[in-house]
């Protein structure tokens, strides 16, 4: 085992990884909920600890652990359309900052976010680097379908399943296993109503939301329930929404944000 469980109390351990809950319900020890003082190891035998210890770094590569948390996203200057090295040689964006990319059609604002969602190695027409937290990223930002390093909030989005607000919600906060999933699900909807121009309650189908609430109910979503570090935001002054709103809710959750725009804010 990787961890010490056997010493550890049910309380310790539904507070440390509350999806814990969920293997002792499979094993059915879920009376074990209702004795916080209890030590795993008067319990659970050493197989039983062993299956608990592979179902947490299940669940932690899945979900993303804490110690994972991404503060800084470094992109290294690489060569520009005629082939001459770019004049910035290298930027770095932190949590909770918004940068702006601004530029006319045809000027590589969509080549330099592609660099960055495919972490690139130099290995893109361009020859840029990008760095996590100041180090050449895991292979798991490029190809694991858990650990997604780009969220896009794309200026049209468009709802094609037949839910409320309330069930796309739910169903969203369940399959991250949100801890108090009820009230990420009311702080998504509230700020959701904030951005929107128009009011909107948690039983509207979301087939039937205009294209600002799509855009803003996606956006508290986004910021809340997503474990994506980096957002990228197209032509926000489009979505209908309070940009500047939008933005400071972003940025709260320590999201990097990078918004490709006409008017930067």
């Amino acid at each position: 085992m990787s961890r010490d469980l056997q010493n550890l109390t049910v309380e310790y351990l539904l507070d440390r990884w509350p999806f814990a809950q969920q293997f002792l319900v499979d094993a059915d020890l879920a009376e074990l909920a209702d004795e916080p003082e209890t030590v795993l190891g008067d319990k659970l035998g050493d197989d039983k600890l062993a299956e608990l210890d592979a179902f947490i770094a299940t669940m932690e590569n899945f979900l993303g652990s804490a110690e994972e948390k991404i503060v800084e996203l470094t992109i290294r200057g690489g060569r520009a359309k005629d082939g001459s090295d770019e004049k910035v040689s290298e930027l770095t964006v932190r949590a909770g900052e918004v940068v702006c990319i601004v530029g006319p059609t045809g000027s590589g604002k969509s080549r330099l976010l592609a660099d960055i969602e495919w972490v690139a190695r130099g290995d893109t027409p361009t020859g840029r680097h990008v760095l996590i937290n100041g180090q050449v990223p895991d292979d798991k930002w490029r190809f694991s379908t858990e650990h997604k390093l780009v969220a896009q909030l794309s200026q049209n989005m468009n709802f094609v399943m037949d839910l409320t607000v309330q069930e796309f919600l739910a169903l969203h906060a369940e399959s991250r296993l949100a801890t108090d999933p009820q009230e990420k699900i009311q702080r998504i909807w509230n700020w959701a109503n904030e951005l929107a121009g128009e009011p909107f309650g948690r039983d509207t189908p979301v087939t039937s939301l205009s294209g600002g609430q799509s855009r803003a109910l996606m956006i508290a979503d986004t910021a809340v329930l997503s474990a994506s570090p980096v957002v990228l935001i197209d032509e926000i002054e489009n979505a209908g929404i309070d940009r500047q709103q939008a933005l400071n809710i972003l940025i709260r959750q320590e999201k990097i944000v990078l918004m490709a725009t006409h008017d930067p804010i």
